[in-house]
């Protein structure tokens, strides 16, 4: 996860903390408010991850694509034990 990710999800796991503490009718807003926040924290992570794992797969099928021209040199020193 991201540090921004983390730094949200502490936030509203303190915030839970912080209504235990207190016991008052904050822990009925409390816990649903930091459980819907953690969920869509997650669920932009995920996304985000899916959107870079999806451009390196393009990018490695453009670099794919190119070929490499290897002089005769190139070809002796690579075949060379």
């Amino acid at each position: 996860m991201s540090p921004a990710s983390l730094m949200i999800i502490a936030f509203l796991l303190a915030l839970v903390a912080a209504a235990f503490a207190f016991m008052g009718g904050a822990v009925v807003v409390a816990v649903p408010l930091a459980a819907i926040g953690i969920v869509i924290v997650a669920i932009l992570d995920f996304r985000r991850r899916r959107e870079q794992a999806g451009s390196l797969s393009h990018r490695r099928q453009q670099a794919g694509a190119d070929q490499v021209d290897f002089t005769e040199r190139d070809k002796e020193t690579l075949s060379s034990e």
